[in-house]
């Protein structure tokens, strides 16, 4: 990391922040006691985590009806920050079907831990507390798993037809259990659907699950799927099992089928005409829209600046001390680059003189090709070129919107369409060439492409404000109206001395619209996984 990149990027305080992963957690109990002699309990998890000394509930299982060991499907997702002490409290309920609501429930336990102990033990085993800390026979586990670049979603949907009837007075009450098997041969539940009663050809909802939960970014990974029939005392009955893998899975995409035979392996063996317990089918498979961001970056090099040797310069050259420009980079390109896809920045300059010709439009860095690696690679070449540069002029950014604009058209075409590329521009002041900018922003608007402007020092940058649309669509001068709104205007000087995560906040605050829009207009809807009912009961 170059001295001037560190000390920028610390006087922003992009360093102070903990660093974050994701962890999913995973709940069971074992040896909850019977509080009425008559049934078993019906048993629900609610996780909560301290926040200025109050517990605030964060999440709850579904309920298990008539269980005293029950594995939950419901798979929590949480932050975990490697720098803060994170407590949390797992409280255990028996939720009875004719309770309403936790308010009601009996109260089986507690346990309280730090996110920090799940995840350092992977593992963690404890009894659980009745009120007066008294220590019950009951346990309860919770196991974590980092999300390690699988944390994608995938969409299922499944159905059966024809399977065994297991009782006698009405028809099997079916549900579906979908295991994960690891490399050491243990499985893992992925998920549970709800039962569907009363019926031989039962259709599950859809349900969304990620793919680290599902085969841990091994697409052969096997996993097992076991049908059984519900029974209200727990002790459900075996239908059949198949085995599966992601890459077959794959198979149900573009609305086809994919289907199993349910076998139970006892029949099997005994019944000599035996075929199967029935067919399993998955309907439908969906992976999330699936966009690559391209950030390129523009960097304003007119004589309007200042001498990059005097010190009131926004081009400053200072051997220890980040100038203007190199602090408005670091800070809104480090957000960009968290969302950047190769993280690899092509990058230019305009307004500048080389040595004698004077270029509207150059490429300043000679990493064009391939791009910066990463906006410190975008901040070494800066200060690479800009002692050899004359500032010039005039400002005019129409050239680099079509230069990216050229890149986006190719993109459209391509079979795939997959790439939507974000431009972001760091200039001080009013641009010389709008008529032809808004015209280039008008033409843009039509493809997979959005501008990020940076207003750097204290100029006026009414015409920016302009250029964002917020007040009013805009229009070229011909009159012709954007398709969709692809500027924002972020003035740097409101937020220098503020906090990175509001600076994040105000940058990213349309892009994302911006994209979902683009392919919205196009037929291509973004997939966004959806949270699940957390207070799903699983059987009626």
């Amino acid at each position: 990391m170059s001295n001037i990149y560190e000390s920028a990027a610390n006087t922003l305080g992009l360093f102070n922040s903990p660093c974050l992963a994701k962890v999913e957690l995973r709940v069971t109990c074992k040896g909850i006691s019977d509080r009425d002699a008559l049934s078993k309990p019906d048993p629900c998890v609610l996780i909560k985590m301290q926040s200025h000394g109050q517990w605030l509930e964060v999440d709850r299982t579904e309920v298990i009806r008539s269980s005293i060991s029950p594995t939950f499907s419901k798979v929590f997702t949480v932050d975990f920050y490697f720098e803060e002490v994170q407590r949390l409290r797992y409280e255990l309920y028996d939720i009875s079907s004719n309770h309403n609501g936790i308010k009601e429930a009996d109260f089986l336990g507690a346990m309280e831990c730090t996110l920090g102990q799940i995840v350092s033990q992977r593992k963690l085993t404890k009894p659980l507390l009745k009120q007066g800390s008294t220590v019950s026979k009951s346990f309860i586990m919770v196991t974590a798993e980092e999300l390690t670049g699988n944390d994608d979603y995938v969409e299922l949907s499944f159905s059966a037809r024809k399977l065994d009837d297991k009782d006698f007075f009405s028809k099997s009450d079916p549900f579906l259990e979908i295991f994960r098997m690891n490399d050491d041969d243990t499985l893992q539940l992925v998920h549970r659907t709800e039962t569907v009663m009363n019926n031989l050809n039962p259709v599950w909802k859809t349900f969304k699950t990620s793919l680290n939960s599902l085969c841990s970014g091994d697409h052969d990974r096997p996993l097992k799927c076991t049908v059984w029939d519900w029974d209200s005392n727990g002790k459900h009955d075996y239908i059949g099992e198949y085995q599966a893998t992601f890459k077959e899975m794959r198979g149900a995409m573009d609305g086809r089928q994919v289907q199993w035979e349910c076998i139970n392996p006892k029949y099997q063996i005994k019944k000599k005409n035996y075929k199967n317990s029935g067919i399993v089918i998955l309907n439908q498979f969906k992976l999330p829209f699936d966009c690559h961001l391209s950030s390129q970056v523009a960097i304003d090099f007119t004589a309007s600046n200042g001498d990059p040797h005097n010190s009131c310069s926004l081009h400053y050259i200072h051997p220890y001390q980040p100038n203007e420009y190199l602090k408005a980079l670091v800070a809104v390109g480090e957000i960009c680059q968290d969302y950047d896809s190769d993280k690899m920045f092509p990058a230019f300059g305009f307004g500048a003189q080389i040595p004698v010709t004077v270029c509207v439009l150059f490429c300043v860095f000679p990493t064009y090709v391939y791009g910066c690696a990463g906006i410190q690679g975008v901040v070494e070449a800066y200060q690479t070129c800009l002692p050899k540069l004359q500032l010039y002029g005039p400002t005019n950014i129409a050239p680099i919107i079509q230069k990216v604009a050229s890149s986006a058209s190719q993109e459209m075409h391509t079979k795939e369409a997959m790439q939507y590329f974000i431009l972001l521009i760091l200039t001080d002041g009013v641009i010389t060439d709008m008529a032809d900018t808004r015209e280039a922003i008008v033409q843009a608007s039509h493809l997979p492409m959005s501008i990020i402007i940076v207003g750097v020092g204290s100029a006026d940058f009414s015409d920016m404000q302009m250029l964002d649309g917020d007040d009013g669509i805009l229009r070229s001068p011909k009159g012709e109206p954007c398709l969709r709104d692809i500027v924002q205007f972020v003035p740097f000087r409101n937020f220098k001395h503020g906090s990175p995560a509001e600076l994040a906040k105000t940058v990213l605050a349309e892009v994302p619209n911006q994209v979902v829009d683009y392919y919205n207009n196009k037929g291509i809807k973004p997939k966004v996984p959806s949270e699940f009912e957390s207070s799903r009961t699983f059987a009626p």
